[in-house]
């Protein structure tokens, strides 16, 4: 039997580091999607202030299977 999965793609950011932004991003989608399967981190990016990072972005794609 062949699984067919779906892919959306997410923004999402965190005061934190990228990794907290891409476990943010996985338990937000969770609480609509079910059967996550992947997450692709496509581009990073910072928000910087008076020359310190203050947020940090990801553009991802996440992975889920069809019902």
């Amino acid at each position: 039997m062949a699984s067919v999965l779906k892919v959306i793609e997410v923004l999402a950011e965190s005061d934190k580091s990228w990794e907290d932004a891409a476990a943010l991003a996985v338990e937000r989608a969770g609480k609509t999607l079910h059967g996550i399967k992947s997450i692709y981190i496509k581009n990073f990016e910072a928000k910087v202030e008076n020359n310190k990072i203050v947020k940090y972005r990801i553009d991802a794609n996440i992975s889920f299977m069809l019902d």
